[in-house]
């Protein structure tokens, strides 16, 4: 299936590792132009000449944090001049503490929500006027099910998924007209670092070894195994081609209908 992508540009942030890599390499094996983002150096030059080798396309990396609003203002600019516009958003960057309610900080609550739900915020504001004024674009924001479908043991995640999830509507109703689409896929368990970190938190808040967190998770998914980055990043590609034309303000969960009920067990 051809997606039509083609000679588009794209812009992904949190794109060093995980979801975020994998969908810059399956953008760059589309054809496009790629600059991605993050706040690690040497992870971001690696990642980029990885992807390089393996699919011949020629990345951009630009170091920033999505938390600071200079650092957001400064890569998009930078990734708009170098690519000659940016067709294609995708935010990735951003993670929150797992924990119980009366374990989690204020600290830890602001610094979820000022760059898992604030960095998209920042990263949105930075672009979607330049989409505007080229009359097209498409937004996908990789946000999280913990906002659609909550657990207690990921409060702040789920508070700043839920948020992003409410703004994505809102740019999407508000940007239509524009041209410009806006969506979010919200995934659930998926094989990457971070997931071992949110693992071996819940099985600190459980009292159980990580081997039985990752048992636990695994029984809350009825596919009977946690996702790939690249399954995600399928998704993700697909959302923001000529394929989805039609597709604007949906929030897709790609979590093997996972029933967080049974991580209580």
């Amino acid at each position: 299936m051809d997606l039509g992508l083609t000679g588009k540009n794209v812009l992904v942030t949190g794109a060093s590792k995980g979801i975020g890599r994998a969908s810059a390499q399956l953008f760059s094996e589309e054809g496009c132009s790629v600059s991605i983002v993050a706040r690690t150096k040497e992870d971001l030059e690696k990642t980029a000449k990885e992807i390089e080798s393996e699919t011949g396309g020629s990345l951009i990396p630009l170091v920033g944090d999505m938390s600071v609003q200079e650092d957001v203002d400064r890569v998009t600019t930078e990734a708009i001049e170098r690519l000659g516009g940016v067709d294609v958003l995708v935010t990735c960057a951003g993670s929150s503490p797992g924990g119980l309610m009366e374990d989690l900080t204020d600290e830890q609550w602001y610094s979820s929500l000022n760059l898992k739900f604030m960095g998209y915020v920042r990263s949105m504001r930075a672009i979607l006027p330049h989409m505007r004024e080229r009359g097209s674009g498409s937004v996908v924001l990789v946000i999280g099910n913990d906002g659609i479908k909550p657990s207690y043991w990921e409060t702040t995640a789920g508070a700043a998924n839920a948020a992003g999830i409410n703004v994505a509507a809102s740019m999407a109703e508000q940007y239509a007209p524009h041209g410009i689409r806006v969506n979010s896929v919200n995934p659930g368990p998926v094989n990457t670092g971070r997931w071992d970190t949110l693992e071996k938190a819940f099985a600190r808040d459980k009292g159980v070894s990580q081997e039985r967190a990752h048992e636990l998770a695994v029984a809350s998914i009825p596919l009977g195994r946690i996702a790939r980055p690249e399954e995600v990043a399928d998704l993700v590609v697909f959302l923001a081609s000529d394929r989805a034309s039609f597709i604007n303000g949906a929030h897709i969960l790609i979590d093997g209908s996972q029933r967080k009920g049974i991580m209580d067990t």
